[in-house]
């Protein structure tokens, strides 16, 4: 067993070596503290205290990963990162997997495997927790399992297949159009052989039953991720062209890996030795054009880039080693990594704040828009850990200055999950109640209880307050230069004697988006 590991390891050294220095550069980062925690890390926390099948904006997996991740490492930065700085490392060696699979050397191992460790938006994504670092593993275990059905004819292994895309399906709903896609592709290429092997559909059976209680959890609770997703097309994702969506796919994968990923796509239905995996082509093309028309954002698509990358990868390297032009893999790889270093403090937070602002402004790189929202002097995944510590702290003031009664009987509420959320884990220091919000499903968590009779509000306006309220009062204004623009110049407000009931509007302070 421990010969099979070190084999293992020995033939795929580069995909090993790269794994490494991915896991230490997160951890690296992790014990620097960063930039504080992000927005979305708070309403994750908030939903592991309410363990359920599912939750407004996404299914049970990553939640229940994080409670575990709780139990056992704890809520510091560092404990709250660990498993995405896991994931992001394993998914750099699950590249190199894929490179062997598709005949690939030690070259296009360095070649695929730098790539996927220098994208922009794995960094991104890597870098904080949510579903979403979880999702390129999913995708690419099922690739890779699919890849190994070609290659072997072992149908036994579409069982595999089936339990990971159930899993996967449990993480994120987007996994059915990966499905959808890699589906699309079995039709269009001569794999379409494998739609009539029983095992096929034995494991759609499993994906399916794994599935089912986040469906009927839907299905209980009125299809709330349908009208989340409806909502933030209208009204939250930013309108992009489809050359604007194209070019930001280049930005997101670092310029430098264009080239590659390129001559990836066209390996599939061109290249002799890549043609049988042409699926993956029609794969990528079908993803890309129904987050198109569906106006997703542009990461939606950067799961599958790890497999187009591999098929890229390989056919540089066959090019190279027929040419025998050594200089050129030299000079690749060189390329990549500086590439990649040059571009790294961009999307880590690996400088202090001023010196980040004066390297962005000299690197000149631009930040893609991807949400209907005013611009900061940061990109939005730094400027929204910033703020949170000072915001409970101004709202823990305006709660002591109420007298010991309305302090038993006042709640907090908040416009969004990540106000909600920070109320909720910085708050236990200052003893505040927990947080109220109509935002997803913070909205389901309901009142808590309370009664409304006194109401700390963090944001909206004295008008709309005064509809509920008779006495409202403005506290304080919460200021943050470095958070995002809703997120400062944000008053707060203390409102007595309502006029109507809390919980005879609450239906009406629901918002999914």
């Amino acid at each position: 067993m421990f010969k099979k590991i070190t084999d293992s390891l020995a033939e795929n050294l580069p995909a090993a070596t790269l794994a490494f220095v991915t896991l230490f550069l997160h951890f690296a980062t992790n014990f620097s503290g960063g930039y504080g925690y992000f927005r979305d890390e708070f309403y994750y926390i908030a939903c592991t205290d309410h363990l359920d099948w599912g939750y407004v904006d996404h299914p049970p997996f990553s939640i229940v990963f994080l409670w575990l991740n709780r139990l056992f490492l704890g809520d510091s930065l560092f404990a709250l990162r660990f498993l995405p700085a896991v994931s992001s490392a394993t998914l750099v060696y699950l590249t190199g997997l894929i490179v062997r699979e598709f005949g690939g050397g030690k070259l296009a191992q360095w070649i695929a495997c730098i790539s996927v460790a220098i994208a922009p938006v794995l960094l991104i994504v890597s870098d904080f927790y949510s579903m979403n670092v979880f999702e390129p593993l999913f995708w690419m275990s099922c690739a890779y399992v699919l890849i190994k059905i070609i290659n072997s004819e072992n149908q036994k292994l579409w069982l595999v297949f089936g339990i990971l895309a159930g899993l996967g399906l449990q993480n994120k709903h987007s996994m059915l159009f990966f499905g959808f896609a890699l589906v699309v592709g079995l039709v269009l290429t001569n794999q379409r052989k494998q739609l009539v092997s029983k095992r096929f559909w034995f494991g759609g059976v499993i994906a399916a039953i794994l599935f089912l209680p986040n469906i009927f959890w839907q299905f209980t609770h009125d299809w709330a991720t349908l009208e989340f997703m409806r909502n933030a097309q209208q009204w939250k994702n930013a309108l992009m062209s489809p050359m604007e969506f194209f070019l930001t796919q280049i930005l997101f994968q670092h310029p430098f890996t264009f080239p590659i990923w390129l001559i990836g796509v066209l390996a599939f239905f061109f290249h002799n030795d890549l043609k049988k995996y042409r699926l993956f082509g029609f794969t990528f093309i079908v993803l890309l054009v129904l987050f198109i028309v569906q106006r997703g954002k542009p990461y939606y698509l950067s799961p599958i880039y790890p497999v187009i990358l591999s098929a890229g990868a390989v056919a540089f390297e066959q090019f190279v080693n027929n040419k025998n032009w050594r200089w050129l893999s030299r000079a690749s790889v060189a390329l990549l990594i500086i590439g990649g270093l040059a571009t790294l403090p961009a999307f880590l937070p690996l400088l202090p704040i001023e010196m980040y602002i004066h390297y962005a402004n000299t690197l000149g790189l631009p930040q893609p828009k991807m949400e209907r929202h005013g611009d900061t002097v940061l990109p939005q995944v730094f400027a929204d850990r910033f703020g949170w510590k000072e915001m409970t702290k101004e709202v823990a003031t305006a709660y002591n200055s109420l007298t010991p009664e309305e302090k038993s009987v006042a709640a907090i509420y908040t416009q969004n999950y990540g106000e909600a959320g920070a109320i909720d884990f910085f708050g236990t220091a200052y003893e505040l109640p927990r947080a109220t919000s109509g935002h997803n499903s913070y909205w389901h968590w309901g009142l808590r209880g309370y009664s409304g009779e006194v109401l700390i509000i963090i944001g909206g306006n004295a008008e709309d307050h005064a509809q509920t309220y008779e006495s409202v009062q403005q506290f304080s204004i919460h200021r943050n230069q470095y958070a995002m623009p809703y997120e400062t110049n944000v008053p707060i407000f203390i409102c007595k004697k309502p006029k109507v009931p809390l919980k005879d509007i609450w239906s009406r302070v629901r918002h999914y988006i």
